[in-house]
């Protein structure tokens, strides 16, 4: 009975956490936004307790940041953490595309044709949400289907981080990712060109990088029900 509550409580704090972590890999919540317990209670109909080590366990992975008598807000990167973030995610996605064989692919074909025709749709529709999900939701996929669970979890973590990275410095005249370079590296997997592939990942990253604006950006007013209603 006893371990059957410790995996009920550790199931609903990864709810909250993977709640959270879409509201802010989407968007809906931005660097600097005050993250206050009774709202969060509230909106995801959870217990305090359960609230409270789930805000934890996202200041562990840089995620938030909770300050003595201000409580928690979502994380502001440095300049340089922006930087980092980007030279980390260069070393785990080379690791993951070089991971990834022509029969995962072929095995993998109905997941990764249904993404692309995601990611498709989106980009041709004008919802900024929808689009910074699917695009995004390209490397974690990539992650997923690796084989590699170490490296999925990590990319993960870096995948919102670098969704608050895009939302404080990203510049507005210039799309966070682009569709068709994912499927170059698809392309190349297929055919089993891992080093072409890596080396359109490698210079992918190296252009979201240089579409950062590394100027901090003034903390947003957001209404923390909303954004994370509906999640």
């Amino acid at each position: 009975m006893a371990s059957q509550t410790v995996t009920a409580k550790q199931l609903e704090v990864q709810r909250i956490v993977d709640v959270l972590s879409r509201a802010i890999a989407q968007h809906r919540l931005k660097p600097g936004t005050r993250l206050i317990e009774a709202q969060i209670v509230e909106t995801l109909q959870a217990n305090r307790n359960h609230v409270q080590v789930a805000l934890q366990r996202l200041a562990m992975q840089r995620i938030i940041t909770i300050e003595p008598n201000r409580g928690a807000m979502v994380s502001q990167p440095s300049a340089r953490e922006a930087r980092e973030v980007f030279a980390a995610r260069r070393a785990i996605e080379r690791a993951i595309v070089e991971c990834i064989t022509p029969a995962i692919m072929q095995k993998q074909h109905e997941r990764i044709s249904r993404h692309l025709n995601n990611e498709r749709a989106a980009t041709n529709a004008t919802d900024r949400r929808a689009i910074v999900r699917e695009l995004s939701e390209f490397h974690l996929m990539l992650g997923e289907i690796c084989g590699n669970t170490v490296l999925s979890e990590i990319l993960a973590n870096l995948m919102v981080r670098s969704s608050l990275i895009v939302a404080l410095y990203q510049r507005n005249d210039v799309p966070s990712c682009a569709s068709d370079e994912h499927q170059d590296i698809i392309t190349a997997l297929q055919q089993g060109e891992r080093d072409k592939a890596v080396a359109v990942m490698l210079e992918h990253l190296d252009e979201l990088e240089a579409q950062l604006a590394l100027e901090q950006q003034p903390e947003p007013d957001i209404n923390l029900r909303e954004a994370l209603a509906g999640l």
